[in-house]
């Protein structure tokens, strides 16, 4: 289930602790095309965006979510730093466990924020190289193409502008704390309602009101599909009633001016 939350500003609470001002929570199980156009509807009525400097779309690299880019007028992509250092990890955290060492994960940190494309990956061709196990070599690969896949995300992570996602947090508070934690099953329509549900709940909302409305917004269905089935039926009934030789008789050849059309069809006949 995607989730997309959009925030203006950051409060600091405490140490290691951040609030997000104005923060709002999308979902469902829709098209992204679908739910990026819904952010940017609300982006148009909730801001000025003449007067917004920067919007970050900040992910861990996926293209649903990089597809926002396209709908987001002058949006920027940011990697989030936490997937960044997952695959950093897979290729240093082995390293210093060589019969011969090496340790490459600070000038590898220090070429990422200083934008070195270059040397980054030369480095990390030099570690891939100096790593005996095929396997790893395999994983190390993989993740060099994320890093280089991602480029872009990285050199506005550690631009001059410093932006940090939050997302994991969200994504473990708002839907897999109720969707994934545990072991459950879910019909794809069941994810979808609990997921908007507690988006709606996140956003300030009553479930009590939501479940009202959800209630008699199914009713409201239920109503219009009953009228169409009872509109078919009487359609159904006007037919079954009608004659038959009604229905097949060739109007032409019952009036004087048919005539001829009878005469040549009982010639034939």
């Amino acid at each position: 289930m995607k989730l997309i939350y959009v925030y203006d500003n950051k409060t600091k609470i405490n140490k290691g602790r951040t609030k997000l001002e104005n923060v709002r929570y999308f979902t469902g199980e829709m098209n992204p095309e679908d739910l990026w156009t819904e952010v940017a509807t609300y982006l148009d009525e909730a801001y000025d965006l003449d007067l917004v400097e920067d919007i970050f779309i900040a992910g861990d690299g996926a293209n649903w979510i990089k597809s926002g880019l396209e709908i987001i007028n002058g949006s920027k992509y940011v990697l989030d730093h936490y997937h960044l250092s997952k695959y950093v990890k897979i290729i240093t955290a082995h390293l210093d466990s060589l019969e011969n060492p090496i340790y490459i994960d600070e000038p590898l940190w220090n070429y990422m924020k200083a934008g070195n494309k270059k040397c980054t990956m030369e480095i990390i061709n030099f570690a891939i190289e100096e790593t005996p196990i095929k396997s790893k070599r395999e994983s190390m690969k993989r993740a060099k193409r994320y890093i280089s896949n991602n480029w872009e995300g990285i050199k506005n992570l550690f631009g001059e502008k410093k932006y940090r996602c939050s997302a994991e947090g969200h994504i473990s508070h708002i839907l897999s704390s109720r969707l994934s934690s545990r072991p459950m099953g879910w019909s794809v329509i069941g994810a979808d309602e609990m997921a908007r549900m507690r988006v709606y709940k996140a956003n300030g909302g009553s479930i009590k009101e939501y479940y009202r409305n959800t209630r008699s917004e199914r009713k409201r269905e239920k109503r219009i599909l009953e009228l169409d089935e009872k509109m078919i039926n009487n359609v159904k009934r006007t037919y079954n009633n009608m004659d038959p030789d009604i229905m097949i008789d060739m109007p032409y050849i019952s009036r004087t001016d048919g005539r001829w059309l009878k005469g040549m069809l009982k010639a034939h006949a």
